[in-house]
């Protein structure tokens, strides 16, 4: 659609009129000489006394109007509005941090065939199927076993992060579990976020051991900066040594930042979990919109400049065939 961007300007039309009725008509004042018998002159000659050969005096007022019009209108600024262009922008940032341990290796988990898996497999599969439906959010990666590092940064690139995510292997970074590392180093990486929403999905079997930091300290650091904790205590409750799982502590943390605590027992429950953080942490976009516009001012102003030209190419026409005739 197109509009005036100052439709005020067209108060200004009546001037016009106002001019053409109160102003003096403009004469120019020339020295002329007075001759009685001009008439019986132009007789003897075969002349006989004509006007000016320009543009008809009854064109002129109207082609006067017509231009100031014009003028009026371009000083409107007319524009054409296109159609909004519309950005969303997500309002939260989601990390996932996923234990890689050496306890992730327990084969305790069924899969939909009835196959058993090992935790980490199954983890995997669950929260590729969990990123793919969190399009509006930027997600970050975090793995973490003796130590915790940043597998991928906050991003809406989801096929790059799930790229990352099938390369996790066990082991990769150390035997143990540093359950406390993990939540300092989501504090810090999302520290320098925007987003009011900060989110941290965190899924391990609990037992830590290898922090420099206990996950008691690290959840009241958590809550400190806002960090919403959900924690997903996987593998088997009766599992001992090594593959023992945790639940009071995930338990803890969820408890302390404000989010939930859920356990998984199994691929479907996995499932589940995701299905509820889903409805927990629903999908927030901030719409952005943006109208393009086009500047249309040159075509009134192009229009007036085209009239006074073809009017004086007009007058000069009448006035060569003037000439032409008179020779």
């Amino acid at each position: 659609m197109w509009r005036f961007d100052y439709p005020w300007a067209f108060l200004l039309l009546p001037l016009a009129w106002a001019a053409y009725r109160w102003l003096r008509p403009y004469q120019e004042a020339r020295s002329a000489l007075r001759v009685p018998f001009f008439a019986a002159m132009s007789h003897a000659l075969g002349k006989r006394p004509d006007s000016s050969g320009g543009v008809s005096a009854g064109w002129q007022l109207p082609l006067n109007l017509l231009v100031f019009a014009l003028v009026v209108a371009a000083c409107a600024r007319p524009v054409l509005v296109e159609q909004p262009i519309r950005h969303e922008q997500p309002t939260r940032d989601l990390m996932l941090a996923i234990d890689i341990s050496q306890s992730m290796l327990a084969n305790d988990y069924t899969t939909a065939d009835g196959q058993r898996s090992d935790r980490l497999t199954a983890v995997k599969a669950v929260v590729r199927e969990f990123v793919t439906r969190r399009k509006d959010d930027r997600i970050g990666l975090i793995l973490f076993g003796t130590g915790a590092y940043p597998q991928a940064p906050l991003t809406l690139d989801h096929a790059s992060l799930q790229l990352l995510l099938d390369e996790a292997g066990v082991g990769m970074a150390g035997p143990n579990t540093a359950l406390g590392d993990a939540i300092g180093l989501t504090i810090k990486v999302l520290e320098q976020a925007k987003e009011q929403e900060k989110v941290l999905i965190l899924l391990t079997d609990g037992n830590d051991t290898g922090s420099a930091i206990t996950p008691e300290h690290a959840a009241r650091l958590a809550h400190d900066h806002g960090i919403v904790v959900h924690t997903i205590g996987i593998g088997d409750p009766q599992a001992t040594g090594e593959d023992k799982v945790d639940l009071q502590t995930l338990e803890m943390i969820a408890r302390t930042t404000g989010g939930r605590f859920f356990r998984a027992d199994d691929r479907n429950s996995l499932q589940a979990v995701y299905d509820t953080l889903d409805r927990l942490t629903p999908h927030k976009v901030t719409t952005l919109s943006h109208q393009p516009r086009r500047d249309l001012f040159y075509w009134p102003l192009g229009s007036a400049l085209l009239l006074l030209l073809a009017a004086q190419a007009l007058a000069g026409m009448g006035a060569r065939r003037a000439r032409v005739t008179e020779g």
